[in-house]
């Protein structure tokens, strides 16, 4: 037999030739056509700063009965805490909490970190246990501002001080202090003048008291009177006047504040209920129903009840052999009887108007002995003078204000 060769015809080699074309044709659509592989991104952050820490305060006023113990627990100051707290108190400054005491207790989140009671304005105490325990007491830097303020009466002295900027503080303390002199009801009229030099205490730019009195003059009717602020020896703070004697007298020259005088001294008056002339032993201060009525002086009540017309009274013996009277009060204070003591100032009573009254007022007597004075013109015993050995002293302060008001004085003129 004799052998051949087979050779692939021209359309097999078409068909191959094609297939291998299509073939890597899919190949590079498949490669150029892969989707993009999906970029995974992490972010990682980096805590440059510390978080923000947050402060609380607790504050609780100390209440009577109430010991630090107590408070302690209820503020749930932990045990081991409040041990080393009252361990550490060797010189027992925490024996000095009172009712009315303010306790600031100051968290970081929730761990306490300090207790801080406020005693005034000024002083505190400080309870640190944000690392050990320390107490210790903290009192503020006082700066005491003084100012000098001038008016006249145009209206009233309560008005009239208010218009040229003097705290009413400032001219309350002032009525007293001349209220043994004058009646500031009664007394006063247009045209008077009053200059007063007072200090006011400042803490961190706060004001932190109402104020004190250095100085004061009142011009009443053309007759000067003046008051200088001194520290006795022997009495403590006083006003004097320019002689070096007390301004304050054994009794107040009016038994209310800043009301008016319905009713005056008069032997020979005329009762508005009974229509007769009865003597009209005293003077009659038309108020508020319910306005406080001071003893005028120290003294012992020897009668406090309901007497014929005069309603609810109060009579007051004095030392020396001098009276008071105070008729048709609304009640009396509480407390008050017969054989109480009582101070200066003190209230005894409120206005009404019981037993034979139009109104509410008060009907007041004073009394040297048996006899009836008009407590508007008597004239009143002085407390102690200046201290014989600090007189020239009192001497020295006064001429320094006096000074600083003629000054101020001839820059107000010039």
């Amino acid at each position: 037999m004799i052998g051949f060769k087979k050779t692939p015809s021209k359309l097999v080699l078409s068909v191959f030739f094609i297939s291998l074309i299509f073939v890597l044709l899919i190949y590079v659509d498949s490669v150029l056509n892969k989707p993009i592989p999906e970029e995974k991104i992490t972010i990682s952050m980096s805590l440059t700063e510390d978080p923000p820490v947050f402060k609380n305060k607790v504050s609780h006023e100390v209440n009577k009965g109430e010991s630090l113990s107590v408070i302690f627990e209820e503020k749930k100051v932990p045990l081991n805490t409040a041990y080393k707290i009252f361990n550490f108190d060797e010189d027992n400054i925490l024996s000095s909490i009172k009712p009315g005491d303010l306790m600031e207790f100051n968290y970081i989140g929730d761990d306490l970190y300090s207790i801080k009671i406020i005693k005034d304005d000024v002083n505190s105490i400080l309870i640190d246990i944000s690392e050990d325990v320390s107490i210790k007491k903290i009192k503020k830097q006082i700066q005491k501002i003084t100012s000098l303020k001038q008016g006249e009466i145009k209206n009233s002295f309560y008005m009239d001080a208010l218009r040229v900027g003097i705290p009413e503080s400032i001219i309350m303390d002032f009525a007293y202090i001349f209220g043994w002199d004058i009646d500031f009801i009664f007394d006063v009229r247009e045209g008077d003048k009053f200059s007063v030099i007072y200090e006011t205490d400042y803490s961190d730019g706060e004001k932190i008291s109402t104020g004190d009195i250095i100085f004061a003059e009142f011009i009443n009717n053309n007759q000067r009177y003046i008051a200088q602020r001194f520290y006795d020896d022997d009495q403590g703070k006083q006003y004097f006047n320019e002689n070096g004697m007390n301004v304050k007298k054994g009794f107040l020259r009016a038994p209310l504040d800043f009301t008016r005088i319905s009713d005056h001294f008069n032997p020979n008056r005329k009762h508005p209920i009974l229509h007769t002339i009865r003597a009209h032993k005293g003077t009659d201060y038309a108020a508020s129903r319910g306005t406080p009525i001071q003893a005028t002086g120290d003294g012992v009540i020897i009668f406090a009840g309901v007497k014929n017309g005069c309603g609810n009274e109060i009579l007051i013996r004095h030392a020396n052999n001098y009276q008071t009277r105070y008729c048709h009060m609304q009640k009396f204070n509480k407390g008050i009887k017969k054989g109480k003591k009582v101070v200066q100032g003190e209230t005894i009573g409120y206005v009404g108007s019981t037993g034979l009254a139009t109104g509410p007022h008060l009907h007041y007597e004073f009394m040297i002995g048996n006899k009836h004075t008009d407590p508007v013109k008597v004239k009143l015993p002085s407390a102690k003078p200046v201290n014989r050995d600090q007189i020239e002293e009192f001497r020295g302060l006064l001429n320094l204000n006096l000074q600083k008001l003629n000054n101020y004085n001839s820059k107000e003129n010039g």
